[in-house]
């Protein structure tokens, strides 16, 4: 059997740790301050340690403080998802899924009201944290990873690969002869950053397939989202190289033009990934349907 102390006063230590304050952690849990100071204080007394200290009006944990709260944080976590999974079981119609923050927001937000028309029985749930993963414990039925589709343990479908355009606001290109090539060197580059110190290669491959291997891009503006290059590019910020399936909506509205006539297959794609180990729950199913129809209905 074990030997741990009351549940309750483990719950309030725990607030306690996150607010750094009786007050506040009283005010969380609605209940008193010195009821709230009391639990601790025999937990404390319990465990023969002292929790916390009192430095300049503020509640700071001690060491064995430290240890407890991140223990602690960690097991109420592990207790929530269970409870969440459990009831999450109960809602047959609930569909989770993760997917890329510029995939949710360009591809697949648009089309939702077409998901909701087509399945008005499934309730989905979409995140966009990257962290998010298909762990056995988790509780995700399916995502969508950007990516060569190689995930150990993972089952990947290919939805689409990406098709490199280079785009800019029409504005840009007020007083350019279109008869003429393009001065590519007159324009600010925007580039999507692949980790803090490296850069995704679209620019170079795009400039090889249009034979502008000569243009020098080392210069110009840098984000770590697809998102963020799209919107200075439709900002007229300066030119970008992004995927066509990203900016549908964009190049149809006229917020964006593409230069030269040429489209480049990129290294790397959109994939449906689900546990290889589980057979598609209806509500997968219906989904995975419903992405292969929406691909085909947009061509190629």
């Amino acid at each position: 059997m074990r030997r741990l102390p009351a549940l309750t006063a483990m719950r309030i230590f725990e607030v306690v740790g996150q607010t750094g304050s009786f007050t506040r952690a009283a005010e969380r849990l609605n209940l008193t301050q010195s009821a709230v100071s009391r639990q601790v204080k025999h937990l404390e007394e319990q465990l023969g340690a002292a929790l916390l200290v009192r430095r300049h009006h503020r509640l700071e944990l001690t060491a064995a403080g430290v240890q407890l709260f991140e223990a602690l944080q960690h097991a109420f976590h592990e207790v929530e998802l269970a409870v969440r999974g459990i009831e999450e079981k109960g809602n047959r119609n609930r569909l989770r899924v993760n997917v890329p923050p510029t995939f949710a927001r360009r591809w697949l937000m648009p089309r939702l009201p077409g998901l909701r028309r087509a399945h008005p029985e499934l309730d989905v749930s979409l995140g966009t944290k990257l962290a998010d993963s298909l762990a056995e414990r988790g509780l995700l039925d399916c995502a969508i990873r950007f990516g060569d589709g190689e995930w150990p343990m993972l089952r990947a479908t290919r939805l689409m690969t990406e098709r490199h355009i280079a785009v800019c606001a029409p504005a840009l290109l007020q007083g350019v002869d279109r008869d003429r090539p393009v001065d590519l060197q007159r324009f600010t580059f925007l580039h999507v950053l692949a980790s803090d110190d490296r850069r995704y290669l679209t620019w170079r491959h795009w400039l090889s397939a249009a034979g502008l291997d000569e243009v020098d891009t080392r210069g110009g503006l840098e984000f770590d989202l697809l998102d963020l290059a799209i919107e200075a590019a439709c900002d007229g910020l300066g030119v970008s190289v992004v995927d066509r399936f990203m900016v549908e909506r964009e190049l149809a509205a006229g917020r964006l033009v593409q230069l030269l006539d040429v489209e480049v297959e990129g290294h790397e794609s959109y994939w449906l990934v689900t546990r290889a180990e589980q057979e598609d729950s209806t509500n997968v199913a219906l989904f995975r349907a419903w992405l292969a129809g929406e691909i085909a209905g947009a061509g190629p």
